[in-house]
């Protein structure tokens, strides 16, 4: 079988004496989306930030094609090829939708302050690249009507557009999305529905989602991993996950 891009490997982690993940491990192959879910509380969000380097394992590692992510410098995880939006939208409300987008392609340039402050042609270059990727995802997201808009007037829905295709402006391999659901109503879940199976299949980007929302997960999701407690209880695809009794204990409070 293909080596996973992702492989979470007995990952621990502790706040004093509060065990937040208890040796957690699972794979994400390229090309997937996986479900990561758990009543609140059960260690999700914990387990995106060691993915992200905000967090440090106590114990475990974690592989990005094959190699330690615990041995690059949180500031090279874009750079590396993940990208991540968050449950409380986090843009910069004074940037235009274009130029929140075209930050995010920040991570792939390669000049320096003096050739920037100098205007050589590289920085040209890089920032017509930058342009022209954001305005592709503008085009991809249907944000073309906000362009020159400043983020902080924006509905919430196209908020949390801007920064799904902030995520994509560097072609990251590895897309963390946390709670994209989250204050959508029924109809714009439906659509984001779609829109995470094409970024998926048009932008080749492998998804790990964090979600409340059953049904959007259960829809999406090639694989679906369960945690609760800190603990992994089910991992599979999501008839197998929907139907384990102990991801309807942890949900419901009662046996299968």
């Amino acid at each position: 079988m293909q080596e996973p891009l992702l492989s979470v490997r007995d990952v621990t982690v502790r706040f004093g004496g509060v065990v937040a993940l208890d040796e957690v491990s699972f794979d994400v192959h390229a090309g997937q989306i996986v479900g990561l879910i758990g009543p609140n509380g059960a260690g999700k969000t914990t387990l995106f930030n060691c993915l992200s380097r905000l967090y440090q394992p106590s114990s475990g590692d974690i592989l990005f094609e094959g190699r330690s992510l615990l041995a690059i410098p949180r500031h090279r995880i874009a750079a590396e090829g993940i990208g991540r939006t968050f449950q409380n939208v986090a843009l910069f409300d004074r940037l235009t939708v274009l130029e929140n987008i075209m930050v995010g392609r920040h991570s792939q340039t390669q000049s320096s302050f003096l050739a920037n402050a100098l205007r050589l042609p590289s920085v040209v270059a890089e920032q017509k690249g930058a342009r022209d990727r954001a305005m592709e995802l503008i085009e991809f997201m249907e944000l073309r009507g906000y362009v020159d808009w400043p983020a902080g007037g924006l509905p919430f829905p196209i908020r949390k557009r801007v920064e799904l295709a902030r995520a994509l402006a560097a072609k990251p391999k590895l897309l963390l999305l946390d709670e994209p659901a989250a204050g959508l109503n029924h109809e714009e879940v439906h659509i984001l529905e779609g829109q995470i199976r094409r970024v998926r299949d048009t932008q080749d980007v492998t998804v790990l989602l964090v979600e409340h929302h059953m049904s959007l997960v259960m829809s999406v999701s090639d694989q679906v991993v369960t945690v609760n407690f800190g603990r992994k209880i089910a991992d599979g695809t999501p008839d197998e996950v929907k139907r384990h009794p102990e991801v309807i204990r942890a949900y419901l409070g009662t046996a299968a």
